[in-house]
């Protein structure tokens, strides 16, 4: 293709191009920016394109990977310098339950409820606290998988009875 056609054909496709961006942001300015970075993009790689291929096609694939680099990047920026919201929560005292005397007590109080239910709802709550999933509780108590899980709820049921007008 002829470099004055290409580019002609990229100038009439822009409009398309800035509506296409719009399944990816709504802000115009991002919108506006997508748009002429792929068409930078077109343009350095032009050697790459075939006569055979659907520009508009082209231009959609590079519009979407750009979006997607860009997104990539941004979030791992993020997660390499932090998020100031999360910073701000360095300093602040730790309210888990485990960290202060009294709290200690209230817990082995709630415990104490687990405890006081019936053998058959216990066990598979105990487990699924204790950080098994349901098909691991299932085969170790040799049950089937739907018994499991209303056995746990019953057991949430029971003990939030016991624990009604506690807090």
């Amino acid at each position: 293709m002829k470099t004055s056609n290409f580019e002609d054909q990229l100038v009439q496709l822009r409009p398309m191009l800035y509506h296409f961006t719009r399944k990816f942001t709504n802000d115009k300015e991002e919108s506006w920016d997508l748009v002429h970075d792929t068409i930078l993009k077109a343009l350095s790689h032009k050697s790459k394109f075939r006569d055979d291929i659907n520009l508009k096609g082209w231009l959609y694939t590079i519009m979407r990977n750009t979006f997607i680099n860009k997104y990539r990047k941004e979030v791992r920026m993020k997660i390499s310098k932090g998020d100031k919201v999360e910073l701000q929560y360095l300093n602040v005292e730790d309210t888990h339950t485990h960290s202060k005397p009294d709290n200690s007590a209230q817990l082995k109080e709630v415990w104490a409820k687990v405890n006081s239910i019936k053998e058959e709802l216990s066990k598979p709550f105990k487990m699924y606290t204790s950080g098994y999933k349901y098909h691991e509780i299932a085969e170790h108590l040799e049950l089937p998988l739907g018994t499991v899980k209303n056995r746990i709820f019953q057991a949430r049921h029971e003990i939030q009875k016991q624990l009604t007008g506690y807090c």
